[in-house]
């Protein structure tokens, strides 16, 4: 990593951190720091997508292999999709200590992974790439503000009650809002499946191969559809559905950052 690129690095950190700490001074208080949070966020994502851009020129290569690669452009995602979520939408702002929390702990975690890269396989110069990445990066935000809500969701009342009054929201909206955002994560998620699918049956000849990593991804999409499912034709209990979607997270969490680099499946390409 060149001089401009490890000062980006750095400032991301910084800029994440101070979010992440305003964010939780938010619940302690009623002061909102609403300005400089969006600033911390956005000046963090935007670090990040310097570094990526550095690297990028530095190697000749996107950032899809090492788990190097793949934290810091889930890093990218996660920051433009919570940016524009944490600006757009006042909901989301009640998630902000948790959402935020996931992200530092994903650039704490790049900070001591090796940071060399690996030259990407034949099988990865297609278009439905990017198709299958980008679908992925926005469920992985989607996901995470939802799971983020839920979280908030189920605190114990006497906690959130003056930390949503302070936004003149009220837990049934929260609720609703909540399930939208897993409703969109779970298009996203589909969206991702099939240009997977697509992008393999080009590659390699078949649309699946019941990998662990298809499994997994499989596996986190039945969860998202069975909570949908449950929400609206089983009148799911509130807490229940909550946890639903925070399983649903860690599934994805575990499919994205886990399942790749533990297991010997040649799902990446390389093969």
């Amino acid at each position: 990593m060149n001089g401009l690129g490890s000062f980006a690095y750095t400032l991301a950190g910084g800029c994440f951190t101070a979010a992440l700490l305003m964010s939780l001074r938010e619940i302690a208080g009623r002061q909102i720091y609403y300005y400089w949070i969006s600033l911390m966020l956005i000046a963090g994502t935007l670090s990040i997508t310097v570094l990526l851009a550095v690297r990028w020129i530095e190697i000749g290569q996107g950032p899809f292999l090492t788990l190097y690669e793949i934290l810091i452009s889930s890093l990218f995602g996660l920051g433009w999709v919570l940016s524009v979520a944490y600006v757009s939408y006042p909901h989301v702002r009640v998630a902000a200590p948790i959402a935020l929390g996931v992200v530092v702990m994903l650039y704490l975690w790049a900070s001591t992974t090796n940071q060399g890269y690996i030259p990407l396989p034949p099988t990865y110069s297609t278009p439905w790439l990017w198709v299958h990445v980008i679908t992925g990066k926005i469920f992985l935000g989607c996901c995470l503000v939802a799971s983020a809500l839920a979280v908030m969701l189920m605190l114990p009342t006497r906690l959130t009650t003056a930390y949503l009054s302070a936004r003149v929201l009220g837990r049934a909206y929260l609720i609703g809002q909540t399930w939208r955002w897993f409703a969109a994560a779970f298009l996203f998620h589909s969206a991702m499946l099939i240009a997977g699918a697509v992008w393999a049956q080009d590659a390699w000849g078949r649309y699946w191969d019941w990998d662990p990593l298809e499994t997994w991804a499989f596996a986190t999409w039945l969860v998202m559809a069975f909570g949908l499912h449950a929400r609206t034709a089983l009148r799911l209990d509130q807490r229940v559905g909550s946890m639903l979607i925070v399983a649903a997270f860690v599934l994805a969490f575990l499919t994205f950052f886990g399942v790749p680099f533990l297991s010997l499946s040649p799902h990446q390409g390389a093969i």
